[in-house]
């Protein structure tokens, strides 16, 4: 019989690490999205790659160069962060993914001070 979970060993998601996967236009937009998150204090970080997608838009395969840019943060900003995106994104259909992940304690409560 298994035992039931006291509250202190529940995890809060809210208190969670996620990254955020977002493709960018290129590195100028990417870095335009991070500033302004870092600035909003949204985000502890974010990292950039570039990279090529192949896509059907509008009836026409594409093929074009793109920024993948990953945002760390805690889960209980990703909403905030979606709007701001959003708002600021040259792309009609921003892609904007939550990742969960699993960080250690070190990295975790350097990205939660950061945030909060």
């Amino acid at each position: 019989m298994k035992k039931a979970k006291k509250n202190s060993d529940m995890v809060n998601t809210r208190e969670k690490v996620i990254f955020v996967y977002v493709t960018a236009g290129d590195l100028l937009e990417g870095e335009k999205i991070a500033r302004l998150l870092l600035t909003k204090k949204l985000i502890a970080c974010a990292n950039f790659f570039p990279m090529r997608s192949v896509y059907s838009w509008e009836g026409k395969i594409r093929s074009d160069p793109e920024t993948v840019v990953i945002l760390k943060t805690m889960d209980k900003h990703y909403f905030s962060i979606v709007q701001e995106i959003e708002r600021i994104h040259s792309y009609e259909v921003p892609c904007i993914c939550k990742v969960e992940v699993s960080a250690n304690k070190e990295f975790a409560e350097w990205v939660k001070g950061m945030v909060n």
